[in-house]
């Protein structure tokens, strides 16, 4: 068994076509969960995941990090992966975790993205930040660990300490602890579609520098925020 955790907020434009990838993967759908843990939101997102997922619910934590170590508490799989609810997940995506975790030192997995939005400048960006994210693993400087995009094996993550409750960085930070309870590994065909909606409305590089300062600040800053930002 493996167990998908998808947080949202107010996802009702998006959540469908993400579910809907979710359920038509390569592996029997009875093989993995999908759990939504959901911000309140106080549109159809609920509604809509109903039909999708296995199991609904209002998180209890703050922010996403709390929403998806949430999400953790109450998975059945020894294997645990994470998205976004506006991301569209390749249909071998789950197959593919499934076999990175066949290495028994392996902690931690995750991979590249690709622009759901058509523009080349979308992909631009996004390869600049997917060789961003390789050049870090394998000089091994850092780990460009994107929750939209990952797994855990569940002991491992527990025993790390669980993703920090931050307004920013979250995912970046978990691969620092999970190095330390084994393997964590670049996976170049673990590719997930990405939604560019953030920097199409609010800029790249603004966004960008407003990440950057946040986790600088050490994931928390009263300057920025990205919690219950609307995309739409």
């Amino acid at each position: 068994m493996i167990s998908i955790i998808i947080p949202s907020y107010n996802e009702e434009e998006s959540i469908e076509r993400c579910l809907q990838s979710l359920s038509n993967q390569t592996i029997p759908r009875y093989e993995y969960e999908i759990i939504v843990v959901d911000g309140n939101s106080v549109d159809r997102t609920r509604e809509i995941a109903d039909k999708y997922a296995d199991l609904v619910f209002i998180q209890e934590s703050k922010l996403v990090g709390g929403a998806r170590n949430d999400g953790f508490k109450r998975a059945r799989g020894n294997i645990v992966a994470t998205t976004d609810a506006d991301c569209i997940i390749p249909k071998e995506w789950v197959e593919r975790v499934l076999m990175d975790f066949s290495h028994p030192d392996v902690v931690q997995i995750y991979g590249p993205v690709y622009p759901v939005e058509p523009g080349f400048k979308h992909k631009i960006s996004l390869f600049l930040a997917n060789n961003f994210s390789k050049a870090g693993y394998y000089l091994k400087i850092w780990y460009f660990t994107l929750g939209c995009n990952t797994a855990f094996r569940r002991e491992a993550f527990i025993k790390a300490g669980m993703y920090r409750c931050i307004d920013a960085g979250d995912d970046l930070e978990i691969a620092v602890r999970m190095k330390k309870e084994g393997k964590v590994l670049f996976d170049n065909s673990l590719r997930v579609g990405f939604s560019m909606r953030r920097y199409q409305k609010f800029g790249t590089l603004k966004s960008l520098y407003e990440w950057l300062y946040i986790v600088h600040s050490g994931g928390a800053s009263d300057k920025y925020s990205y919690s219950h930002r609307e995309y739409k």
